[in-house]
């Protein structure tokens, strides 16, 4: 096999290679905390703690194939995995920028914690894509986006971000967590360092919290040792979990998808919704950039209710099929009010500054029957 397969081919198998004859179809757990080293021995000790347990090393030898990368790392949390990401690339004195339509717990890890190790913070409009460079100081070191927001579902150029840290010499971060693999794979884009969380897509289920870091040997060398000695390390099982999910990573997210365009088109049309945000309709402000840079529209659709705060509990007290439920990425179909969740340390005038109004939920579309899951909003309405 000459071409680099697909990205099914890639999440089911990793790099295809020819097995012995009476191995296991799936891998076996190993669920141990260590391992027998040779008394005198000179190669790494082998420990679960370290990252090096046969499981953790299978799902990131899987994941760093899907991703186009030389080396990626699973570790206890997307969170996890944000921080080690940057703390790889950043030290104290150091400056970073970053996109304003970010998730609200990575915005509070800048403004809480990276100040309190002494690295700046600064952030951008992507709506305006000049302020990249003007941002840019000596004491610049990355630049940090997500290529689908979180929680409005607008789409990042991260290609034309590529070009100021290429330009720069910088390290262009990206978490594609909202796109999944399927749908964005950064690093081809230009990105030198790809953040996921695997509780959402890869793992598919909502039964483990994950998170993982893909991008050149070095820089996943640091977050290994980062991840060694701060210790969120993943636990065998949870491994095992995600590498069965990314199994049917894209058959979910093509079903997912699916459904988030149907259920899209028809709230267009509800006048109960003041707005729709999905980037696969025709009116979104992105809509040519998705489909230069993404595989498909994702499983993402943001409602704007009339009525504000009220009307969406209303709302949530009448769903039986979709549940009231933070996360995303699973085969069961969720949905959260961002001011209750992800931006809850903002006010609600922050809020509305950032378009996230009080009335705003965030749908997370699973694998059901499309029909079943309007008839279930529809009933709510």
């Amino acid at each position: 096999m000459t071409a680099r397969p697909g990205p099914s081919t890639l999440a089911i198998h990793g790099p295809p290679h020819r097995l012995p004859d009476g191995s296991p179809a799936t891998s076996p757990i190993v669920q141990t905390s260590t391992f027998r080293n040779p008394i005198g021995g000179e190669d790494e000790v082998r420990y679960t703690r370290y990252g090096n347990n046969p499981n953790q090393l299978e799902v990131a030898r899987r994941y760093a194939a899907l991703e186009g990368a030389e080396a990626a790392i699973f570790v206890a949390s997307g969170m996890a995995a944000t921080a080690l990401a940057h703390l790889a690339v950043l030290g104290p004195g150091d400056h970073l920028v970053a996109s304003r339509w970010i998730y609200g717990g990575t915005r509070e890890l800048f403004d809480r914690e990276f100040s309190r190790l002494g690295i700046a913070v600064t952030y951008v409009d992507p709506a305006h894509p000049r302020e990249w460079r003007k941002a840019v100081r000596k004491t610049t070191r990355a630049i940090f986006v997500e290529v689908v927001t979180n929680p409005l579902m607008r789409v990042v150029d991260i290609a034309a971000v590529a070009k100021v840290t290429a330009d720069r010499g910088l390290a262009l971060l990206v978490d594609a967590t909202m796109a999944s693999p399927i749908g964005c794979r950064p690093l081809e884009h230009g990105a030198d360092v790809v953040i996921t969380s695997a509780t959402k897509y890869l793992g598919g289920h909502s039964d483990l919290i994950a998170g993982a870091v893909a991008g050149s040997r070095s820089v996943v060398d640091e977050v290994t040792r980062l991840m060694r000695n701060w210790g969120p390390a993943i636990d065998p099982h949870t491994a095992w979990l995600v590498e069965r999910g990314m199994k049917t990573l894209a058959l979910r997210v093509e079903r997912a998808t699916a459904n988030a365009a149907a259920i899209a088109t028809w709230a267009s049309s509800r006048p109960e919704f003041a707005a729709v945000h999905y980037p696969g309709l025709p009116d979104h402000p992105d809509r040519e950039l998705t489909a230069r840079l993404l595989d498909g529209a994702g499983a993402m659709v943001g409602l704007e209710l009339r009525g504000g705060a009220a009307a969406a509990a209303r709302m949530l007290s009448n769903l039986r099929v979709i549940s009231h439920a933070p996360s995303f990425g699973g085969v069961e179909s969720l949905v959260s009010e961002p001011r209750l969740t992800s931006h809850k340390a903002l006010g609600p005038e922050e809020r509305a500054a950032l378009g996230i109004p009080d009335g705003f939920l965030r749908l997370s579309c699973g694998c059901e029957d499309a029909d079943d899951l309007i008839a279930d909003l529809a009933n709510a309405l």
